[in-house]
Protein backbone atom coordinates (compact mmCIF):
# COMPACT_ATOMS: atom_id res chain seq x y z
CA UNK A 1 0.00 0.00 0.00
CA UNK A 2 0.67 3.37 -0.68
CA UNK A 3 2.27 5.55 2.12
CA UNK A 4 0.05 8.03 3.50
CA UNK A 5 1.18 8.61 6.69
CA UNK A 6 -2.01 7.91 8.99
CA UNK A 7 -0.86 6.04 12.34
CA UNK A 8 -2.48 5.61 15.79
CA UNK A 9 -1.39 4.62 18.97
CA UNK A 10 -0.91 0.96 19.29
CA UNK A 11 -1.01 0.62 15.47
CA UNK A 12 1.69 -0.42 12.96
CA UNK A 13 3.92 2.05 11.43
CA UNK A 14 3.72 3.33 8.29
CA UNK A 15 6.64 3.44 5.67
CA UNK A 16 7.77 5.54 3.21
CA UNK A 17 9.73 4.10 0.87
CA UNK A 18 12.63 6.74 -1.08
CA UNK A 19 14.85 5.64 -3.57
CA UNK A 20 17.55 6.08 -0.97
CA UNK A 21 15.85 6.24 2.54
CA UNK A 22 13.52 4.61 4.26
CA UNK A 23 11.22 6.80 6.68
CA UNK A 24 8.72 4.93 9.03
CA UNK A 25 6.22 6.59 10.97
CA UNK A 26 4.91 5.07 14.34
CA UNK A 27 2.65 6.93 16.94
CA UNK A 28 3.23 6.73 20.33
CA UNK A 29 2.19 7.96 24.02
CA UNK A 30 -0.76 9.36 25.34
CA UNK A 31 -0.27 12.72 23.43
CA UNK A 32 -0.12 10.57 20.11
CA UNK A 33 3.69 11.67 19.10
CA UNK A 34 4.94 10.78 15.91
CA UNK A 35 8.22 8.82 15.55
CA UNK A 36 10.38 8.56 12.33
CA UNK A 37 13.09 6.22 12.49
CA UNK A 38 15.07 6.62 9.22
CA UNK A 39 17.07 3.85 7.50
CA UNK A 40 19.68 5.01 5.25
CA UNK A 41 19.05 1.86 1.86
CA UNK A 42 22.89 1.94 1.24
CA UNK A 43 24.47 1.29 4.87
CA UNK A 44 21.80 0.12 6.55
CA UNK A 45 22.69 3.27 9.18
CA UNK A 46 19.35 4.56 11.28
CA UNK A 47 18.40 7.77 13.03
CA UNK A 48 15.33 8.12 15.05
CA UNK A 49 13.68 11.36 15.29
CA UNK A 50 12.01 12.00 18.66
CA UNK A 51 12.00 9.13 21.22
CA UNK A 52 8.83 10.00 22.00
CA UNK A 53 7.53 7.78 24.30
CA UNK A 54 6.93 3.51 24.79
CA UNK A 55 10.65 2.24 24.56
CA UNK A 56 9.50 -1.08 23.80
CA UNK A 57 7.74 0.45 20.41
CA UNK A 58 10.53 2.07 19.20
CA UNK A 59 12.57 -0.32 20.01
CA UNK A 60 11.16 -3.15 17.90
CA UNK A 61 10.80 -0.65 15.09
CA UNK A 62 14.33 -0.04 14.72
CA UNK A 63 15.10 -3.77 15.23
CA UNK A 64 18.08 -5.78 14.73
CA UNK A 65 20.08 -2.76 12.68
CA UNK A 66 20.62 -0.91 16.03
CA UNK A 67 20.72 3.08 15.81
CA UNK A 68 23.34 5.32 15.19
CA UNK A 69 21.81 8.69 16.30
CA UNK A 70 18.56 9.82 18.05
CA UNK A 71 17.84 13.62 17.16
CA UNK A 72 14.89 15.44 19.66
CA UNK A 73 13.16 18.30 17.81
CA UNK A 74 12.67 20.04 20.99
CA UNK A 75 12.82 20.33 24.53
CA UNK A 76 8.85 19.35 25.70
CA UNK A 77 9.03 16.13 27.81
CA UNK A 78 6.11 14.63 25.80
CA UNK A 79 9.23 14.30 23.10
CA UNK A 80 11.99 12.72 24.88
CA UNK A 81 10.10 10.77 27.37
CA UNK A 82 11.45 7.58 26.03
CA UNK A 83 14.74 8.90 25.43
CA UNK A 84 16.88 7.48 28.50
CA UNK A 85 15.40 4.07 27.67
CA UNK A 86 16.60 4.40 23.94
CA UNK A 87 20.20 5.64 24.24
CA UNK A 88 20.78 3.31 27.04
CA UNK A 89 19.71 -0.23 24.87
CA UNK A 90 21.16 1.16 21.26
CA UNK A 91 24.35 3.70 22.24
CA UNK A 92 22.86 6.18 19.60
CA UNK A 93 24.66 9.60 19.97
CA UNK A 94 21.99 12.26 20.86
CA UNK A 95 21.43 15.37 18.90
CA UNK A 96 18.96 18.47 19.63
CA UNK A 97 18.97 22.19 19.24
CA UNK A 98 21.68 24.06 21.46
CA UNK A 99 19.16 26.45 22.56
CA UNK A 100 16.37 23.43 23.83
CA UNK A 101 19.69 20.95 25.15
CA UNK A 102 19.87 22.45 28.47
CA UNK A 103 16.30 21.28 28.92
CA UNK A 104 16.38 17.75 27.91
CA UNK A 105 17.40 15.96 30.64
CA UNK A 106 19.26 13.26 29.17
CA UNK A 107 22.76 14.79 28.05
CA UNK A 108 23.11 15.71 24.63
CA UNK A 109 26.12 14.74 22.76
CA UNK A 110 25.92 17.44 20.17
CA UNK A 111 24.04 20.52 20.32
CA UNK A 112 23.10 21.69 16.69
CA UNK A 113 23.02 24.82 14.95
CA UNK A 114 20.84 26.20 12.42
CA UNK A 115 22.18 25.30 9.06
CA UNK A 116 24.25 22.31 10.66
CA UNK A 117 24.50 18.87 8.67
CA UNK A 118 23.42 15.57 10.23
CA UNK A 119 24.11 12.45 8.60
CA UNK A 120 22.28 8.47 8.49
CA UNK A 121 24.54 6.78 6.20
CA UNK A 122 25.04 8.44 3.01
CA UNK A 123 21.96 10.52 3.47
CA UNK A 124 22.35 14.49 4.76
CA UNK A 125 19.69 16.23 6.71
CA UNK A 126 20.18 19.91 7.21
CA UNK A 127 18.48 21.06 10.37
CA UNK A 128 17.12 24.43 10.39
CA UNK A 129 16.56 26.69 13.72
CA UNK A 130 12.82 27.04 14.19
CA UNK A 131 12.21 29.67 17.16
CA UNK A 132 8.57 29.88 19.13
CA UNK A 133 7.45 26.67 19.94
CA UNK A 134 10.56 27.00 21.94
CA UNK A 135 13.92 28.50 21.89
CA UNK A 136 15.63 25.58 20.08
CA UNK A 137 13.47 23.99 17.75
CA UNK A 138 14.69 22.71 14.41
CA UNK A 139 13.22 20.84 11.66
CA UNK A 140 15.49 18.76 9.73
CA UNK A 141 15.11 18.87 5.69
CA UNK A 142 16.21 16.13 3.63
CA UNK A 143 16.12 17.53 0.10
CA UNK A 144 16.24 14.00 -1.91
CA UNK A 145 17.89 14.13 -4.96
CA UNK A 146 15.51 11.71 -6.87
CA UNK A 147 11.91 13.74 -5.74
CA UNK A 148 10.84 16.62 -3.61
CA UNK A 149 12.45 17.76 -0.69
CA UNK A 150 10.85 16.18 3.11
CA UNK A 151 10.98 17.97 6.23
CA UNK A 152 10.71 17.19 9.77
CA UNK A 153 9.21 19.79 11.57
CA UNK A 154 8.18 18.63 15.19
CA UNK A 155 6.03 20.82 17.15
CA UNK A 156 6.20 23.70 14.44
CA UNK A 157 4.40 22.80 11.77
CA UNK A 158 1.48 21.09 11.49
CA UNK A 159 -1.81 20.71 8.83
CA UNK A 160 -3.81 24.16 9.58
CA UNK A 161 -0.88 26.07 10.94
CA UNK A 162 2.17 26.80 13.33
CA UNK A 163 3.05 24.81 16.71
CA UNK A 164 1.47 26.38 19.82
CA UNK A 165 3.00 29.64 21.07
CA UNK A 166 2.58 31.42 24.35
CA UNK A 167 3.48 35.05 23.67
CA UNK A 168 2.49 37.21 20.49
CA UNK A 169 6.27 37.97 19.92
CA UNK A 170 6.81 34.09 20.13
CA UNK A 171 4.19 33.23 17.12
CA UNK A 172 5.94 36.44 15.19
CA UNK A 173 9.15 34.94 15.80
CA UNK A 174 7.87 31.09 14.82
CA UNK A 175 5.94 32.17 11.87
CA UNK A 176 9.01 33.95 10.09
CA UNK A 177 10.99 31.50 10.78
CA UNK A 178 8.98 28.51 8.97
CA UNK A 179 8.47 31.47 6.63
CA UNK A 180 12.18 32.06 5.74
CA UNK A 181 13.44 28.79 6.15
CA UNK A 182 10.47 26.17 5.01
CA UNK A 183 7.46 27.99 2.49
CA UNK A 184 10.11 30.40 1.35
CA UNK A 185 12.69 27.86 0.30
CA UNK A 186 11.16 25.02 -0.21
CA UNK A 187 8.76 24.06 -3.31
CA UNK A 188 4.86 23.11 -2.35
CA UNK A 189 5.72 19.34 -3.19
CA UNK A 190 7.84 19.18 0.04
CA UNK A 191 6.38 16.39 2.33
CA UNK A 192 5.53 17.58 6.02
CA UNK A 193 6.05 15.33 8.95
CA UNK A 194 4.92 17.01 12.00
CA UNK A 195 5.66 16.02 15.55
CA UNK A 196 1.69 14.51 16.29
CA UNK A 197 -0.64 13.88 13.91
CA UNK A 198 -1.23 13.55 9.92
CA UNK A 199 1.18 14.53 7.47
CA UNK A 200 0.99 17.45 4.99
CA UNK A 201 2.77 19.07 2.14
CA UNK A 202 4.00 22.98 2.04
CA UNK A 203 1.39 23.59 -0.93
CA UNK A 204 -1.54 22.31 1.00
CA UNK A 205 -0.69 24.95 3.76
CA UNK A 206 1.44 28.11 1.75
CA UNK A 207 -1.97 29.61 0.80
CA UNK A 208 -3.31 29.76 4.68
CA UNK A 209 0.14 31.92 5.70
CA UNK A 210 -1.73 34.98 5.53
CA UNK A 211 -4.72 33.55 7.57
CA UNK A 212 -2.84 32.16 10.21
CA UNK A 213 -1.45 35.69 10.01
CA UNK A 214 -4.48 37.41 10.60
CA UNK A 215 -5.73 34.95 13.35
CA UNK A 216 -2.46 34.96 15.32
CA UNK A 217 -1.94 31.66 16.04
Amino acid sequence: MAYSGAVKVGGPADVHELTDLMISKVAVGPTNNNAYVLRCRATDEQLLIDAAAEPHTLLTLIGDSGLASVVTTHRHGDHWGALREVVDATGARTYAGRYDAEGIPVPTDVPVEDGDVLRVGRVELTARHLVGHTPGSIALIYDDPHGAPHVFTGDCLFPGGPGRTTLPKDFDSLMNDIEAKLFDQLPDETWVYPGHGHDTTLGAERPHLAEWRARGW
